[in-house]
């Protein structure tokens, strides 16, 4: 009988038949491990040694060992108050470095009791409680490999939700657990290593922090988590090199890129159907293959997706999503090449167009417009805003004109009050500003126009004062950008036949090249389009890549298509000009690569426009732009 022996100890025969009866037992145990403890104080030990033998038992337990650690854990649950923190030092390491992974559900259940037992009856022992229930977040190493068995999948779920138990115990018998939680959780968070079991412990790591967030003292911890969450994102994010995903070709047109991509991509795929090798060239996608890094991020932003639908379908995406928000300034704003991290803002926007969507938007133009910011992030928060609105598909017409006319009235005002030589230094809020203008209408203009509404006020705009002021944007800003903007503004009548031939000189120039240079925040485009694979399977049908837009250029035969029509009038447009359609959300990767093949990537008969009564080679409009920058080097 396990409890004659408990110890070594041997239990005298009345006590032996006494013991059948499970309560007796239960307090016989209890009472002879309070001698144990105590008898440690007067210098004997051997029990008390017994005992700590008893809680090193783990691995393949048959089931008397078992049995006599389920129930030396019961006992000294009834004798917490007889353990000291002095005398039973050993005894303590050895029951805060246990494992629940390790253990049947039963054995589970009486460390799990042992844990809020010590919690509770002593303040001291409160975050070695904690810091042992967040151990057991992640397993042992060597049922890393296992994950994905069905015997181990069960047996995470055994262990997460008792650790998750006992802590939510813990929390309303201490009240201020939930604090002490917090430091606990953020330090112990797992380091990167360029190993694969490191990068699983990682990703479990972070779905109980999730699960604390969406948990019953989420409420105490949820802001600590979801931050802490983000700038895991973006510590990986900043890791992965520019260098390892783009060449550096900067001769070429920032709208020129992504239709290498979009051409690469179709190869790829065709590769990877028919068995064969995949293409090379300078695919960023491609080059993140292997990645360990990257393939981590990928991972926890599809984690973080995942767990703000959950958030939405519980209705507490708003709440969530403020905190993000405040992450999203604190950390990823200004953040110096930040690539991927942001798409989580991306993708809780299209989750809540009407709520989230218009919150984002205005948060980054208030930002720009306001003078109490630094100008760095004016000019990071204006590139956000722009990429946004010329990205989300899930923005109407109407809501990004309105954007858009408080651009450019800043523009317009500080075109009042400034004058001199140009100098993109001393002016570079006001190119950047400039910049996004055109940026945002590259992608749009031709969805505005077609409304007469807006066209209006898009016509009723002061775009000419602004770009014909001294300060000269159109010799600033990203060549490329004014040129594909200064394209589709004279097939769309913008300005005057007159007037839009004053604009000339549109190659690069010094001046340019002095708004940034090879780092320069004029080709800084955040919401390019995203090359973490599982992540890109979210966002891609919340997503305008450059071959769907339908410039001002197009010819009236390809305009005219069924198919187009469809595009431009599905969107259902909400009273605060979201618009969402109810296509873009059934739509599959399957049918957004078809898309893709049957939309032309270049205009037809527009290769060559006159400028100035010059034939001029345009540059090409990308999907994605260059390198996401910061604007340090300016």
């Amino acid at each position: 009988m396990v409890g004659q022996h408990i110890m070594g100890m041997e239990l005298p025969k009345e006590e032996s038949h006494e013991m059948e009866d499970a309560d007796i037992s239960d307090l016989e145990l209890v009472y002879h491990v309070r001698e144990a403890l105590t008898a440690v104080q007067s210098g004997d030990s051997d029990n008390y040694n017994q005992l700590v033998a008893v809680m090193h038992l783990k691995g393949r337990l048959n089931l008397d060992e078992r049995a006599l650690l389920e129930t030396s854990l019961k006992a000294l649950s009834g004798a917490v108050s007889h353990i000291d923190m002095v005398y039973h030092e050993s005894l303590l390491a050895s029951i805060f470095g246990m494992s629940m992974w390790n253990y049947d559900p039963d054995v589970m259940d009486a460390l799990k009791g042992l844990i809020i037992s010590l919690a509770a009856a002593n303040g001291k022992y409160v975050d070695s409680c904690l810091t042992m229930l967040v151990g057991n977040f992640t397993p042992p190493f060597y049922i890393l490999d296992k994950l994905t068995q069905p015997h181990v999948i069960e047996r995470k779920h055994q262990v997460l939700s008792r650790v998750h138990g006992a802590l939510n115990n813990i929390a309303d018998l201490v009240p201020l657990a939930p604090m002490r939680l917090l430091p606990i959780v953020v330090q112990r968070m797992p380091t990167v290593r360029n190993n694969q079991e490191r990068l699983k412990m990682i990703v479990i790591y972070a779905e109980n922090m999730l699960k604390l967030e969406s948990g019953a003292i989420g409420e105490l911890v949820r802001s600590t988590m979801l931050m802490a969450m983000v700038d895991r994102l973006i510590d990986l994010d900043v890791e992965i090199g520019w260098d390892d995903i783009l060449h550096d070709d900067f001769s070429k047109g920032i709208f020129e890129m992504e239709l290498e991509d979009v051409e690469e991509d179709e190869a790829r795929d065709d590769a990877e159907q028919d068995g064969g090798e995949l293409p090379s060239g300078s695919l960023s996608r491609k080059s993140l293959s292997g990645n360990l890094i990257a393939e981590l991020l990928d991972s926890l932003m599809v984690l973080t997706f995942e767990h703000l639908e959950s958030c939405e379908g519980a209705g507490r995406l708003t709440e969530v999503f403020e905190i993000l928000l405040q992450s999203f300034q604190i950390t990823i704003l200004n953040a110096y090449k930040s690539k991927f991290a942001q798409f989580v803002m991306f993708y809780a926007c299209a989750l809540d167009p009407e709520n989230c969507g218009l919150k984002f938007a205005t948060m980054l133009a208030d930002i720009f417009v306001s003078g109490v910011y630094p100008p760095l992030t004016r000019m990071s928060a204006v590139s956000y805003l722009a990429s946004f609105l010329s990205r989300a598909k899930f923005l109407s017409p109407s809501f990004i004109v309105n954007l858009l006319k408080r651009l450019v009235d800043w523009c317009l005002e500080y075109c009042k009050i400034q004058g001199g030589d140009i100098n993109p230094k001393a002016h570079r809020v006001f190119y950047s500003g400039c910049q996004a203008i055109m940026y945002v209408l590259c992608f749009r203009m031709r969805s505005i126009m077609d409304i007469p509404r807006l066209k209006c006020q898009l016509l009723l705009m002061p775009l000419e004062t602004i770009l014909r002021h001294e300060l000269n944007p159109l010799k600033v800003c990203l060549p490329s950008v004014v040129t594909e903007f200064l394209r589709q503004s004279k097939a769309a009548r913008l300005f005057t036949v007159s007037k839009a031939f004053i604009f000339n000189d549109l190659l690069e120039s010094d001046l340019s090249r002095a708004f940034g240079g090879l780092e320069r925040l004029d080709m800084f485009f955040p919401f390019d389009p995203c090359l973490l694979k599982k992540c890109d399977s979210f966002i891609r049908p919340n997503f305008l890549y450059w071959s769907m837009v339908r410039t001002t250029y197009h010819d009236d035969e390809e305009d005219s298509s069924e198919e187009d029509i469809e595009d431009e009038q599905g969107d259902h447009v909400m009273d605060d000009g979201i618009a969402r359609s109810v296509d873009e959300q059934d739509l599959d990767l399957g049918e957004f690569d078809y898309a893709l093949n049957k939309m032309s990537i270049t205009p037809k008969n527009s290769l060559n426009c006159r400028i100035e009564g010059q034939l001029q080679q345009p540059m090409k409009m990308p999907s994605r732009i260059r390198p996401s920058t910061s604007p340090e080097s300016l």
